[in-house]
C-alpha cells in the first residue's frame, strides 16, 4: 500500500521528499492571518518556506521530513531559489 507522500509524488513530478534533514534556523513573523514560516536546513542554502494559520513550537534543531518544491522568488531585484514546503513533519 503507497503512503500519502509516495502518492503525492508519483502525483506531481516536481515534488521532492527529503527525510531526517536537520533545521538550523526557523523564524515565524504574521503575514495578514497566516503566520509565514521560514527554515534553514544543514547542508542547504535555500530557505523553505510555509505558511499555517498558527505558530509553531520551534522547529531548530530538530529533524524533521518534508516534502517541497523549488521555485524563484524576486527579491529587491534579485531573484531567488525558495522551496515552497507542502508538508513537514517533526520526529
Amino acid at each position: 500500500m503507497k503512503s500519502n507522500v509516495d502518492k503525492m509524488l508519483t502525483t506531481h513530478d516536481k515534488l521532492v521528499h527529503s527525510e531526517g534533514v536537520k533545521i538550523i534556523s526557523h523564524t515565524q513573523r504574521d503575514v495578514e492571518e497566516w503566520v509565514q514560516h521560514t527554515v534553514m536546513i544543514e547542508g542547504c542554502d535555500a530557505p523553505f518556506k510555509f505558511r499555517r494559520p498558527k505558530k509553531f513550537k520551534c522547529l531548530k534543531g530538530n529533524r524533521v521530513n518534508m516534502t517541497y518544491y523549488a521555485e524563484t522568488e524576486k527579491v529587491a531585484g534579485f531573484e531567488i531559489e525558495v522551496m515552497k514546503v507542502v508538508r513537514i513533519k517533526r520526529y
